[in-house]
């Protein structure tokens, strides 16, 4: 199991043992193109060459500038996204980045950690199945 830090410390990147790569961004955080640009490495960099479902925990995030979303609607290691927050307007901000800029994979807002997770693993072994 990794963990790392994203460069500019606004969150941390981690390689779970079940294979989903979980980033938490730090409560009230306002991500910029440069800390989706870390980030994005930092995932990459975890899943060493492989596609794995990413867990983005964006609790309590402030706001992700235009420059982010561009960022974020690039391809990277993750298979597909789940958004875990836990307000109405962690929701909001999560649809509305999502809807100006189209995901690279699928990508579903959840409030609960558990769900986001089955999500996540119910999907990979789907894929595997093919």
């Amino acid at each position: 199991m990794g963990c790392t830090k994203v460069d500019g410390g606004k969150g941390i990147v981690t390689l779970r043992e079940d294979g989903i790569i979980h980033l938490v961004w730090n409560s009230a955080v306002k991500i910029e193109g440069t800390d989706a640009q870390a980030a994005v490495a930092a995932v990459n960099a975890l899943a060493d060459g492989s596609e794995c479902p990413l867990l983005v925990d964006m609790t309590n995030t402030a706001s992700v500038t235009r420059q982010a979303r561009a960022v974020f609607s690039l391809p990277c290691a993750a298979s597909r996204i789940a958004l875990l927050g836990s307000s109405p307007v962690d929701r909001i901000l999560a649809n509305w980045s999502a809807g100006a800029q189209k995901p690279p994979c699928p990508t579903q807002f959840f409030n609960s950690l558990t769900k986001a997770t089955l999500w996540l693993l119910r999907q990979e072994h789907a894929s595997e199945a093919r």
